[in-house]
């Protein structure tokens, strides 16, 4: 007989990198079972990321009935799993017919810089091309990570999609809203629905209002039809429509850092977390009130945990690369197989050696919002070797780390005394450790790490209707951590920090639209070409006079 542990809670956790299903223990917050599956990424031109919504789906059904698999497993009754919470990758963009459940074209990623030029069109319509002019609405500035931008380069782009709208069949969502839709009916009556925080990662969302804006969507020129209705974080938005799980309410939907802030259990006004996964996401709770920064961080909704609840913010400092650099060293340089060797090659030297590694694959987010940087790797000398290299790439997201925390510090007038962080980097000691140094603060490390599905899991458990888990400060469950004290002095610290941002300063104003759009060959050059004629006819001209 299948053992019964109480009230469980299941989480989807879809990332940009993989998607697994987890499930808790509702009064205890311990993890029981949880399966993963990794995904791909398309990159069908320089800059362009994409990913297959209906892989995404698959993924999602895998990772439930294989964590239902392996709790039978375990002797553990799945009947007592009483709803699922939804967290997920932002902004990631997809378009699907309403009629046929399939999508109209690949999700376009978050990280995707495709989307440059039109931003550039946008700003030619803003008084002084102030990249901030819809932030007071939006919390954001006009930037390429949002999907308001992708959702228009969509619409501009692929004939498939403007059909689908003249038509009335396309509707949009982030990946949560393409989830929800999908688990409970699709075609068949599935819901339409995002919550709080995602809408917020989009521009098209007034964070004062709670309610999409006619003059957002009317800047953007995007039809507000296609937009999903706008849901609290905890409550029911509908049931699984199939698999092992059917019937089970999905109660709660959080972006990932969100749900991270949650799951750390950041509920007081000023507590801050630091999320290490393929970007890099620190979110501080600013409270009931919206706080607007002066140093390039953004507003964002934190959560809104049930219809009449209210609405709590933060500000956010984001980094698009972080876990990303060590799958490229990985992928594309192939100097490790894992990361956990990277780790290793970075631990043999203990150092850089004077090399900075500024990994702007996407531009730079926060605090700069500078689509125009790229990577660079300087300080080379013939000493330096894949180790360092390894080591410059963790100390870099130590140091991006550092500047969106500055950034926080002179926003809030109150500067944190210790950095709670989670994410799948974290395993990372030697990480740990350097962050911890660079930011002349402890670094403290949740025992159990999986923080973002444990924030979507007690927004489902919370829901009404469901009433599982209590988020009750006293109710809580006491949370052991790991700490990594600062063990190099101050002035190191500054001195190796200095040299990153000349590095970051060196790596602005590499690209323009145009230079993406365009072709790049030496063959499209007027110059080029004419002198490539000139130097022919000289020859034939040369041959001639010689007889």
């Amino acid at each position: 007989m299948a053992a019964s542990l109480g009230p469980l809670v299941g989480a989807i956790d879809q990332g940009t990198s993989s998607t697994r299903f987890l499930v808790f223990n509702a009064g205890t917050a311990e993890l029981l079972s949880h399966h993963q599956v990794e995904l791909k990424q398309e990159f069908p031109k320089e800059g362009w990321v994409e990913q297959d919504p209906k892989e995404i789906l698959a993924s999602v059904h895998e990772c439930v009935e294989r964590t239902c698999e392996k709790m039978k497993e375990l002797n553990i009754d799945i009947t007592n799993i009483r709803a699922i919470g939804v967290t997920n990758q932002r902004e990631t963009t997809v378009v699907w017919d309403k009629t046929t459940g399939e999508p109209l074209y690949n999700a376009i990623v978050w990280l995707d810089l495709r989307t440059q030029s039109t931003v550039e069109r946008l700003l030619k319509r803003i008084p002084g091309q102030n990249k901030n002019f819809l932030k007071s609405k939006t919390g954001l500035p006009l930037s390429t990570y949002f999907s308001a931008v992708k959702l228009r380069w969509l619409l501009d782009n692929v004939e498939e999609i403007k059909k689908a709208v003249e038509d009335g069949r396309a509707v949009f969502g982030t990946i949560d809203s393409w989830l929800i839709w999908s688990l409970t009916g699709g075609i068949n009556g599935g819901i339409h629905c995002t919550d709080v925080t995602n809408a917020s990662r989009t521009m098209l969302f007034n964070i004062h209002s709670l309610e999409w804006d006619p003059e957002l969507c009317k800047f953007f020129e995007i039809p507000m039809e296609i937009l999903p209705n706008i849901r609290s974080s905890s409550e029911i938005y509908g049931v699984m429509e199939s698999g092992t799980l059917t019937g089970v309410p999905i109660s709660g939907c959080l972006g990932d850092q969100h749900a991270a802030l949650v799951g750390q259990m950041c509920f007081q006004d000023g507590q801050a977390k630091n999320t290490y996964g393929t970007g890099c996401f620190l979110l501080c709770n600013t409270g009931q009130k919206c706080v607007f920064s002066e140093h390039g961080l953004l507003t964002t909704l934190a959560y809104k945990m049930g219809k009449d609840k209210p609405a709590f913010y933060a500000l956010e400092g984001s980094v698009a690369i972080a876990g990303a650099v060590v799958r490229w060293l990985r992928d594309n340089l192939g100097i490790a197989n894992s990361s956990l060797e990277v780790e290793q090659l970075a631990a043999e030297v203990g150092t850089s050696y004077g090399c900075y590694f500024v990994p702007a694959f996407s531009g730079l987010y926060a605090p700069y919002w500078e689509p125009s940087a790229r990577g660079i790797i300087c300080g080379l000398t013939q000493f330096t070797n894949k180790n360092h290299i390894a080591f410059a790439a963790l100390e870099a997201v130590c140091f991006q780390t550092r500047e969106i925390l500055d950034a926080m510090n002179k926003d809030c007038g109150i500067p944190l005394n210790q950095l709670q962080v989670d994410g799948g980097m974290t395993s990372n000691k030697i990480l740990m450790q350097l962050q911890s140094d660079i930011l002349c603060i402890p670094v403290v490390k949740p025992s159990m790490a999986e923080t973002t599905a444990l924030g979507a899991a007690m927004a489902a458990g919370a829901a009404e209707g469901v009433e599982v888990w209590s988020l009750n400060p006293e109710d809580l469950t006491a949370v052991t951590w790991e700490r990594f004290e600062p063990q190099i002095n101050p002035e190191e610290s500054e001195y190796r920090y200095a040299r990153w941002k000349k590095a970051v300063m060196k790596s602005m104003g590499w690209e323009t639209s145009d230079s993406t759009d365009g072709d790049s060959s030496i063959f499209s050059s007027l110059p080029f070409s004419v002198f490539v004629m000139s130097s022919m006819l000289m020859l034939i001209g040369a041959k001639y006079l010689s007889g």
